[in-house]
């Protein structure tokens, strides 16, 4: 069974709203989930989009390479996580010459994809 994975490291989102997006796509048919992506209006989407296309191609090389045969249709989204990288830490001036701390989040998209078992 073929299986093949794509790594976006940090992403310039907070995994909150990463989150929101993955939980729609992950279980799902590659081509189900690059049509929801597609047409999503959340900014992690693009990101989500780009990181499932990878794992996809990276499919397809893995095949050519092994010689095998595979069927982009039957690819299905095995695992996708959001994890939390490194926060950009930044200052931003308050009233009477305060600094106050922000925190600009950043995530690591994980996304395994592979082939379902019945579709031989």
């Amino acid at each position: 069974m073929a299986e093949s994975r794509a790594i976006q490291r940090s992403t310039r989102q907070s995994p909150y709203k990463m989150r929101l997006v993955i939980d729609q796509i992950r279980g799902k048919n590659v081509n189900e989930a690059l049509a929801l992506l597609k047409f999503s209006k959340k900014h992690a989407a693009k990101q989500i989009e780009k990181t499932l296309a990878s794992a996809v191609a990276n499919a397809e090389h893995q095949a050519r390479l092994d010689n095998t045969a595979l069927d982009v249709d039957a690819l299905y989204v095995k695992h996708a996580v959001i994890n939390e990288g490194p926060k950009l830490k930044r200052f931003m001036p308050a009233a009477m010459g305060r600094a106050m701390p922000i925190q600009k989040r950043t995530s690591h998209v994980h996304i395994v994809v592979a082939e379902k078992e019945g579709r031989r």
